[in-house]
This record gives structure tokens, C-alpha cells and sequence, in this order.
């Protein structure tokens, strides 16, 4: 974005006299992307908004060249004030200084279509469009195509100038001056109002008239009705042209625009004069129309309004009034070269003095109207030889241009196929580096998946020893309970019966006097309670809990570090200090599914090859320590623990009312200590 508008602000400076070679485009877009992003940081203070603007200027101003006029302004100013030559010869001087601009070429081809040659306004506006690229303004390729158009509709090729007027059509959001937008549509309605495609007036009156109500410009409908009333007057619907007419004369009233008003005051007149002959009436507008010429001191004008008076005379047979106007303008254009005139008054005049069979004037005026005619012809003649030397300078220059262009083509192509060449070469060697690069990645792929595939053999084997533990565990469980049941059933069941024998006979027998043997049944009494409570002391020392049945924690643990080393790829070393003792059951089986949880992180995680565990009981703490030779992390940078099964392993240690300990370094291994009371 920042690009475009610096491009736009680029063209804008151009447009005023600032050559390309003072500042590079780049300046523009670094003072652009600086003072912008200075601006929105500071946006909304107004007082450092002020000052971020005036520092702006200031700089920008302090980098142009002071003094630069603006030649396209100077020039538009002289071309509307009919100073064509003094304009072109600017723009000439201008595009051999700077060949890149593209509103030079385009200048001088609406300049050469207006006034000079036609055919080199193609040639200019050939010029232009060589000079577009992806950098080109919208609102220059409007007056490109405008102009392009313009200039095919004076060289009557229809076709062309219709396709171009529609092109420029496309840019006319990017116009923000109604004159050009005023222009495109007056000149494709006469287009279609005087040639074959009178079909498409009515829609393109539609269209017109819709752009005319959203604009809601004076000027812009100021030009509209007078188009419209030209259009109706080429079509010879008189009333339809008088109303648009006189909608025109009142805006161009209103708007001080002498230009619109004298041409819709000379066209009421000619449609007063040739169509309704009203004479009076188009006499009534010709002299309004010549008041304004008199005030623009306009001869040629001038002349043609008292022509024009002098036939609405002579078609009411008022030759006297009629001579007396022609032989006015015959005195107007003594001085200027519109022989057409000239000889328009000469054969008039001719025919007013044979009427009134004054011979020596009739014949007077019919040789002069006979030389006019020779000069107009020999004018012709020159005019046509002017073009067709103009069309062969530019046809030389043409010439020299395509060799010129030959040239550097042959250049450009030379340089083109050392382009492909180093590009083919770059391309191969890009090909083969990454040929290279996705074998190499295919080849860690490959390792990544193996390796990916041992770490899934090694959990599953972990986790198949979790399942013949567990199963174990539950298997000696049920034994246990088995075992239990048969001693209390077999043992501890029969004593407490007799027991129960004795207190009933007791309970019955207690205050009955025949019973000698009292004292004898209470010392049996009791001697089967001490019976009972030291089978059930047996049964509680005898117990066999822990996670393999009868073999225990430790046996678990190595039976799993040797399940584990079998697959060559991780050795885990168990080894135990005064564990000869079983723990509780629920214990062992919380301590072996930590181990076993530390062991799969050193596999997963660490990428260990060597694992040694060490248990040690202190009488009243059991001490673990779980090491490896891995990766190791810092555990200062572990954020989220949950992700290695950290989190789950010390929230079991403090179920347990134990300690946990990580002591690792990045590249040194881990070292995991646990305490647990017992």
C-alpha cells in the first residue's frame, strides 16, 4: 500500500515540474514509510500530529529543487488559451529531457489531435503506450485511452476511437475532474448520433444521464444538455435540441461560461435558420452569439455569426441587408486565411448582384469566388502533401526506432539466454541440493521410525509386564484371600466354636451347685482363647501380600529391568539394600508403578542406553534412585511436567508422604531421588 501511494505521490511531482533525476522513486517511498508509521505512532496528539506534518514538508521541500515550474500545468494553461505551438514545443523540450514520462507522449497526442497532424497523435500516443507498465496511474491510462480514442475519431476510424473511449471508461472512478469525465461521454454520443450506430443512443443517453445525477455537477450537466441538444440537432429534432438548449443557456448563465453559451446560442440559430424558418428568431441568436465574439475579439467567429446573419437576409429575399452583412464579413476575414469563408461570401454575393443584374459586381465576385476556390484547392493540395510528409517523417522515424530497437532487442536477447543459462545452472544445482536434502530426510525418517518403533516395542513390553504384574498381584490376592479363609474356616473357626460351647454351658451352669469342675472350665475357657489369639497372630505374620504373589517388590522390579535389557537396546541395573522384608501391598504396588513410569520416561524421553536403579532401606525410609546416562533438561525450564508423567509420579510421592528430587543437566544425564516413609 505504502508502495502505491508513494508511486502516486512520485507521478504528482512529476506532474509539477520535479524530474525523475532529482529524486530517486525509493526516496519517496523511505521518507513515505518513515513519516507514516511516525504518524500512527503519534496520531492522536494533534499538537505532535502538526509538527509530524510540518517536519514532513519541511524535509520533503528541503530535497526538491526549488523553482521547478510545472510544465504539464503551463502547457494545459497555453493550450486552453489556444497558444497550441508555444504548448507543444514545451512538451517537446520536455520528453527529449526525459523520455520515461509517460504524460509527455500522451500531451503531445492530444495536442497533434486537436490542432496538428492527425496521424502523429497516433504516433505520440504509440509513444505513451510503451511506457505503460504495472506502475502506471489509473488516472493516466484514462487520459491514454481518451486521448488514443480522440485521436482515431479525427482520423474517422470509428471502430477504434469507440473501443478506446470504452477503455478509458473503465479508469473514470480514479477522475476526479468532470471536464474529462464531461468529454469521454459528449464525444461517444456525437459518435453515435452521426455515424452507423444510432442503435445504441437511447442506452448510452441512459447511461449519461445516470452519471450526470449522481455527480450533480454544474458544469458536468451544463455539458450534458448541450450534447444532448447537439445530438437532437444532428438528428433534426428541432424541439427536443431547443430544450436541451435552452437548459444549457441557463446553466452556462449561471456558470459564467461564455464557451457553452455562444455554441448553444449558434446552434438555436442554425435550427431557427435551416429547420424551423424562423429567421427572425435565429437573427435573435446569432447577435447574442456575436456580442459574446465581440467581447473575445474572435474574427473567425465573428465572421461566421454575420455569414450566418447575412443568410437569414437572403432567405427572406432581403438582398440589401443580406449584402450589407456578407460584404461585413468579407471585410472581417480580409486580414485572417479562412478562404472557406471567403469564398462562401464571394459566390453569395455573386448570386446577390446577378439577381439585381448588376454585371460588372456579379462578375467581380464570381471571379474572386473562382480564385478562392483555386487557393482552397491548391491549400488542400498542401495540406494533404503536409500529411503525407508528416506521415513519412514519421514513418523515417519509425524506420530508425525499429532499427534502434532491433538493436537492443538482440542485446536483451543475448542477455536473456546468459539469464536462462545461469538460471538453468542455479535451477539443476537447486534441483540436486534438494534431491539431497529429501534423501537425507527420508534417511532420518527411516531412523526416526525405527527408533519410534523400539520405543513402541519397549513400552508395550513395559506395559505387558505392568499386566503379568498386575495379574499376578490379583491372582496372589485371590490365593491369599483363599488361604485365609480355609485357616480361619479350619483352624481359627473350630477353636472359637469350642469357645462358644464353653461360655453357653457356663452362662447356664454358673449358679448351679452340682457343678464341681466350675473353676477347671474357665482355665479351659481361657486356655482356647490364647489358642485363638495366637493362631490369628500366626495368620498375620504368615501373610503374603505384594505384587508378585509370593516373590514380592523386588522380584517385580528386576524382573522387569531384565524384560527390559532383552531388547539390546537399554540396559537397567537393579540393586537393593536391606529390602529383605515384604511392604504392604498397596505400597509395593505404588512404588513399582513409579519405577516402572521413570524407567519408560528414561526410554521415551531420555533416550538413555543405560538405566540402574538402587532401593535402600533405612528402617524407617525407603530411599530410591532412579538414574540414567540420557539427554537430561533443566528442570528449571520444565513448565508443564505433566507431559513426561512428572507431575503423576510426585503427586503419588506426596499420597505417600514422601519426597521427590530431580537433579539433571542438559547432556548430563538425570538423577531422580525419592524418599517414602515406611
Amino acid at each position: 500500500m505504502n508502495r502505491m501511494i508513494a508511486a502516486q505521490y512520485h507521478q504528482t511531482l512529476i506532474a509539477t515540474g520535479v524530474k525523475k533525476t532529482y529524486i530517486p522513486k525509493y526516496l519517496y517511498i523511505v521518507f513515505w514509510n518513515v513519516y507514516t508509521r511516525f504518524f500512527l505512532t503519534f496520531y492522536k496528539n494533534t499538537l505532535r500530529l502538526s509538527i509530524t506534518l510540518l517536519f514532513f514538508f519541511a524535509t520533503i521541500s528541503s530535497v526538491f529543487p526549488k523553482g521547478t515550474n510545472s510544465p504539464l500545468l503551463k502547457a494545459e494553461t497555453l493550450f486552453k488559451s489556444k497558444q497550441y505551438q508555444k504548448a507543444k514545443s514545451l512538451i517537446v523540450k520536455m520528453y527529449e529531457e526525459d523520455s520515461t514520462q509517460i504524460d509527455y507522449p500522451i500531451f503531445l497526442g492530444k495536442i497533434y489531435a486537436h490542432v496538428f497532424n492527425k496521424d502523429s497523435s497516433i504516433y505520440w500516443l504509440d509513444k505513451a503506450e510503451k511506457l505503460i507498465d504495472k506502475e502506471t496511474l489509473p488516472s493516466q491510462l484514462f487520459q491514454y485511452y481518451l486521448w488514443k480514442g480522440y485521436a482515431y475519431e479525427v482520423n474517422k476510424n470509428y471502430d477504434k476511437a469507440l473501443n478506446n473511449y470504452f477503455f478509458s471508461k473503465k479508469y473514470i472512478n480514479h477522475i476526479k475532474k468532470p471536464y474529462y469525465l464531461s468529454f469521454l461521454y459528449q464525444r461517444v454520443l456525437l459518435l453515435y448520433s452521426e455515424n452507423q450506430y444510432k442503435e445504441n443512443v437511447e442506452n448510452w443517453i441512459y447511461i449519461y444521464t445516470k452519471i450526470k445525477d449522481s455527480l450533480a455537477d454544474d458544469r458536468f450537466t451544463n455539458s450534458y444538455h448541450n450534447a444532448l441538444g447537439k445530438h437532437y440537432h444532428y438528428n433534426q429534432k428541432a424541439l427536443s435540441a431547443l430544450e436541451q438548449f435552452n437548459e444549457s443557456i441557463e446553466y452556462s448563465k449561471k456558470l459564467n461560461d461564455s464557451s457553452l453559451l455562444n455554441n448553444s446560442y449558434f446552434h438555436k440559430g442554425i435550427i431557427f435558420a435551416e429547420y424551423l424558418k424562423i429567421q427572425d428568431s435565429a437573427r435573435y441568436y446569432y447577435n447574442l452569439g456575436l456580442k459574446i465574439c465581440n467581447c473575445k475579439k474572435n474574427k473567425l467567429f465573428q465572421a461566421t455569426y454575420k455569414y450566418n446573419i447575412a443568410r437569414t437576409y437572403y432567405y427572406e429575399n432581403d438582398l440589401e441587408l443580406a449584402k450589407k452583412w456578407l460584404l461585413a464579413t468579407l471585410k472581417d476575414t480580409i486580414s485572417s486565411r479562412k478562404l472557406h469563408i471567403r469564398n462562401n461570401v464571394s459566390k453569395d454575393l455573386y448570386s446577390i448582384y446577378k439577381q439585381q443584374n448588376q454585371k460588372d459586381s456579379s462578375f467581380y465576385y464570381l471571379e474572386l469566388h473562382k480564385l478562392y476556390g483555386d487557393s482552397l484547392s491548391v491549400l488542400e493540395r498542401e495540406k494533404a502533401t503536409t500529411e503525407l510528409q508528416a506521415k513519412y517523417d514519421v514513418s523515417e522515424k519509425e524506420k530508425l526506432n525499429l532499427i534502434l530497437q532491433n538493436q537492443i532487442d538482440k542485446k536483451q536477447h543475448e542477455q536473456r539466454l546468459l539469464w536462462i543459462g545461469s538460471i538453468s545452472l542455479l535451477m539443476i544445482g537447486v534441483g540436486i541440493g534438494v534431491l539431497i536434502y529429501k534423501n537425507t530426510k527420508r534417511k532420518q525418517r527411516i531412523a526416526e521410525q525405527e527408533k519410534e518403533i523400539e520405543i513402541q516395542k519397549t513400552e508395550k513390553l513395559l506395559k505387558d509386564q505392568e499386566l503379568a504384574a498386575i495379574d499376578a498381584m490379583i491372582e496372589g490376592q485371590e490365593k491369599e484371600r483363599q488361604r485365609l479363609a480355609n485357616d480361619l474356616h479350619d483352624n481359627l473357626g473350630s477353636t472359637l466354636a469350642t469357645v462358644k460351647l464353653h461360655f453357653d454351658h457356663l452362662k447356664n451352669n454358673h449358679n448351679n451347685p452340682k457343678i464341681e469342675n466350675i473353676e477347671e472350665l474357665y482355665g479351659k475357657t481361657n486356655d482356647l482363647l490364647d489358642e485363638a489369639y495366637q493362631k490369628v497372630r500366626t495368620i498375620a505374620h504368615e501373610k503374603n501380600s505384594g505384587v508378585m504373589a509370593n516373590q514380592g517388590l523386588l522380584t517385580a522390579i528386576k524382573n522387569l529391568a531384565k524384560k527390559v535389557s532383552s531388547s539390546d537396546q537399554i540396559q537397567v541395573e537393579v540393586q537393593d539394600y536391606g529390602l529383605d522384608e515384604r511392604l504392604d501391598n498397596s505400597l509395593e504396588i505404588s512404588i513399582f508403578r513409579m519405577i516402572q513410569e521413570l524407567i519408560t520416561n528414561c526410554i521415551k524421553h531420555a533416550e538413555a542406553n543405560e538405566i540402574h536403579v538402587s532401593l535402600t532401606n533405612h528402617e524407617s525410609l525407603l530411599n530410591i534412585i532412579i538414574e540414567d546416562n540420557g539427554k537430561g533438561f533443566d528442570p528449571k525450564t520444565i513448565v508443564d511436567k505433566d507431559g513426561m508423567g512428572l507431575k503423576t509420579i510426585e503427586k503419588r510421592v506426596e499420597h505417600l508422604e514422601g519426597t521427590f528430587e530431580i537433579d539433571s543437566t542438559p547432556n548430563q544425564g538425570t538423577n531422580i531421588i525419592i524418599n517414602i516413609p515406611i
